[in-house]
Formats: structure tokens, C-alpha cells, sequence
């Protein structure tokens, strides 16, 4: 599908959150605007001064509709620090877009990466953006969705220990990722029939209960039960190894990933410049860039890559335009 500018994306309203004002967010936020001039409506939310201090990035957007919080300490502010005062701040952005989203005067969330050291240090406990607007929204369940122009990866499990994996993994929570990833693919997607594949969770997917017993016991089980319910196509578990090739053949629409890792190595090794987050299960689409702060070029914002944000913006106005010609 085009993701050109159309009569569709142009009337979408994109609300973009800066994510931690000390990372590398206000400059990739501002590279991408700059190179996306027509393909939505924009609407940023975070602090002008931060914003102009991002200018490094040379960029030459003006005219940014903004909504500036005012929320940042002029006299002792430096890109790449971890503080709970940027913590703070990002979680305020994210705050006042769920007001915007409430109001319905933007239709999409793409937000900028903030720290999950510099939210816990404001207080707020929580292990990333999904965890955050899961609660937030009230909504019962969230998959995270990873995703490059090869590639989807819907995750069973995110931000946990390895050690806690296999605890973590349950036939409903298995049940709901797949319902719900294959409700996305045909909303935002317009995947009609979609198929997916689930990896195993140990190595050869057990090799039939010999390397651990999940497969059996557990992922099978699930997989014929939403087979069943929905009467869709979906594989395996196979080893996650196989998964991915078939998928990147084009064989499959997603991969059910039962660990963080298992998804995002295949999707950095195949394409970081077209790697998404795509919140599935929350009542908006929301998306954000596969990288972190990067704390460590902060300072400099030329050698920030928009790449992955630009992908992140155009991955919420393509599903956006999708839900709007449904």
C-alpha cells in the first residue's frame, strides 16, 4: 500500500510525544516533521525551549502546531542525563495526549522513547510506555506488536527477566495475543485472512517434549483452541528459527514471539530503520520508534537517525487511514 500523502492521511491528526527531553527525541521528532511536510496533520507535544535547543539537528521545520508544557528547568537542563525531572516531564507529554486522544482532537499517539530508569526515579514504577497506557486506559490487555518492512512480531511476554518466561506464558494470555493480533492485522492492516506462526518456547520447539515440555502442554493446546474459535490460519510451534525464515519469505502475516529477544534480533538484523511499536489492544494506535533515548549522541542531534520515528509516524497514519476506510 502507498503511503504517500492521499485525501485519507492528510485529514488524519498525528499527536507526537517527545518522549525524555534529554534524549535523543526532540531532534528525531524534529528531522522527521521536516520530511513529512503534507502526510498528516501534526500536533507535538512537549517544550519549545527543549525543542529549539534540538535545532542542532538542522532542520528546517517551522510552523509546528505545539503544545508546550513549560515543564523543563532551563538553567540546569543537558541532553544525555538521566534525571526524575525528565521523567517526570515525558510522562506529562504522555499525559496530555491521552487528554488529546480523550478528546478525540488527535486520532494516533506516536511517541518518542523515554527512559525507564529517569520515570521510576519520578516515581512512576512502570516498565515502559505499553505498561504505562495499558493502566492508564483501563483497557484489559495490550500485545506489543514489532514490526520492519520484512517483518511482524506479536510478543507474548515483554519487559521480564528470561527467568521468569516460562512462568509468565498462559494458555489465555497465548489465546488473547493471538485474538487480538488477528483482529489488528485486519483493522489496521487489511489482512482479510490473516496467518500467523507461533515460535516455541525452547530450542527445536522441544523437539516433541524432549527439550522441555511447553509445546505440548501448553502452546498446541492454545493454537487449536483459536484455530477453532476463529477459524484461522496459524503454525506451529515451530522453531523460532524456522518461524522467522518462513515469515521473511512471506509465507506468514505475524510471528508470536514468546520473549522480548526472540523478536527483536531478527528485527534489528533485517531492517532497524523501518522497526516499529505498534500497541495492539489499547482504544487508539499508537506507535514509537524500535531504539531507545540514545543518551549517548543526545548532545549532538546531528548524528540522531530519524529513520525508525519517520516509519513510526507512517505506520500510525497508514493504520489510522485504514480504520477510516473501514
Amino acid at each position: 500500500m502507498s503511503l504517500e500523502p492521499n485525501p485519507i492521511s492528510r485529514s488524519i491528526k498525528v499527536g507526537i510525544t517527545l518522549g525524555d527531553p534529554s534524549g535523543i527525541g526532540p531532534a528525531i521528532t524534529l528531522k522527521a516533521l521536516d520530511r513529512l511536510k503534507g502526510l498528516a496533520d501534526f500536533t507535538v507535544i512537549g517544550d519549545s525551549w527543549v525543542l529549539n535547543k534540538a535545532r542542532g539537528a538542522r532542520c528546517a521545520v517551522r510552523g509546528i502546531n505545539l503544545i508546550d508544557l513549560h515543564n523543563i528547568n532551563r538553567k540546569k537542563f543537558a541532553f544525555g542525563k538521566i534525571k526524575a525531572e525528565y521523567g517526570r516531564a515525558s510522562i506529562e507529554y504522555l499525559d496530555k495526549a491521552l487528554e488529546l486522544l480523550r478528546d478525540q482532537e488527535i486520532d494516533c499517539l506516536v511517541t518518542a522513547p523515554i527512559s525507564k530508569e529517569a520515570i521510576n526515579l519520578a516515581g512512576c514504577k512502570y516498565s515502559g510506555h505499553t505498561e504505562y497506557l495499558l493502566k492508564r486506559t483501563r483497557a484489559s490487555e495490550a500485545v506489543m506488536m514489532l514490526l520492519n518492512d520484512k517483518l511482524r512480531f506479536s510478543l507474548v511476554t515483554r519487559h521480564i527477566p528470561l527467568n521468569r518466561v516460562s512462568r509468565a506464558i498462559t494458555a489465555g494470555g497465548l489465546c488473547n495475543n493471538m485474538l487480538i493480533t488477528c483482529a489488528s492485522l485486519r483493522r489496521f492492516f487489511g489482512i482479510k485472512k490473516p496467518r500467523l506462526v507461533v515460535c516455541g518456547l525452547n530450542p527445536h520447539a522441544s523437539d516433541n517434549g524432549i527439550i522441555g515440555n511447553e509445546e505440548k502442554s501448553l502452546l498446541e493446546p492454545a493454537i487449536e483452541k483459536v484455530m477453532r474459535k476463529e477459524r484461522v490460519e496459524v503454525d506451529g510451534p515451530l522453531s523460532s528459527d524456522i518461524a522467522v525464515l518462513r515469515a521473511s519469505r512471506g509465507q506468514y502475516d505475524c510471528v508470536i514471539a514468546m520473549y522480548h529477544d526472540q523478536a527483536l534480533i531478527p528485527l534489528k538484523l533485517t531492517g532497524t530503520d523501518t522497526g516499529v511499536n505498534l500497541t495492539l489492544g489499547l482504544p487508539f494506535i499508537r506507535t514509537s520508534p524500535l531504539h531507545g533515548t540514545g543518551f549517548d549522541i543526545a548532545e549532538t542531534p546531528r548524528k540522531a537517525s530519524p529513520a525508525s520515528m519517520i516509519a513510526a509516524v507512517r505506520t500510525a497514519v497508514k493504520c489510522a487511514s485504514n480504520l477510516k476506510r473501514a
